[in-house]
């Protein structure tokens, strides 16, 4: 799958391999991992017509988890979804209703199988740039955190180096302490 961050500039993208047998439950927990969000706020896939998301969050905001429109995000498969979209489909994700940060999923061919062998489930294969700071405010306040960082004389250029506890590289990624710093706290939740 390939995952972008809509409305951002420089675009965020990560492309992973998981697994089909995954919910979207645990589907999310990766792509907050990857995409460096801390899982504080609430989030939904949107697949067709259909919403996905955590019970509480069908709840909050007045469905059931039995209508039509709403699912339970530990109820639906990645396979499930994969055969809805289609192979070269693609679906939505929603993270942090205030902020409002929306990412397009797009199902890709899997690589060949010989290059598959012996990577681990899940594993981010590829990406660029950094996500931006949690509650940052959203598109238009991320441009803005960005146009004070970039600026030392910007009215607000120390106060975002404080709020933001250091530096931020917008186009900082690596992708190899994605994948180790995922698998050793993996290892700590056994």
């Amino acid at each position: 799958m390939r995952i972008e961050l809509l409305d951002v500039a420089p675009l965020v993208w990560r492309r992973v391999l998981v697994s089909n047998h995954w919910t979207l439950a645990s589907l999310h927990h990766y792509l907050q991992w990857i995409m460096g969000w801390t899982d504080s706020h609430a989030h939904e896939f949107q697949v067709g017509d259909t919403i996905v998301a955590p019970e509480w969050w069908i709840s909050e905001v007045g469905q059931s988890p039995d209508a039509r429109t709403y699912k339970d995000e530990r109820r639906v498969s990645v396979a499930s979804v994969v055969g809805d979209v289609g192979d070269s489909g693609e679906f939505g994700y929603v993270y942090d209703m205030g902020d409002d940060w929306r990412h397009r999923i797009v199902v890709e061919p899997l690589p060949e199988r010989r290059h598959l062998a012996h990577v681990p489930l899940p594993t981010c294969l590829a990406g660029e740039n950094a996500c931006p700071p949690e509650d940052v405010g959203g598109t238009g306040g991320y441009a803005e955190f960005l146009e004070a960082l970039g600026d030392p004389d910007h009215e607000q250029h120390e106060d975002m180096l404080r709020w933001l506890g250091g530096v931020f590289d917008p186009k900082g990624f690596d992708l190899n302490r994605i994948n180790r710093d995922w698998r050793g706290a993996k290892a700590r939740r056994r």
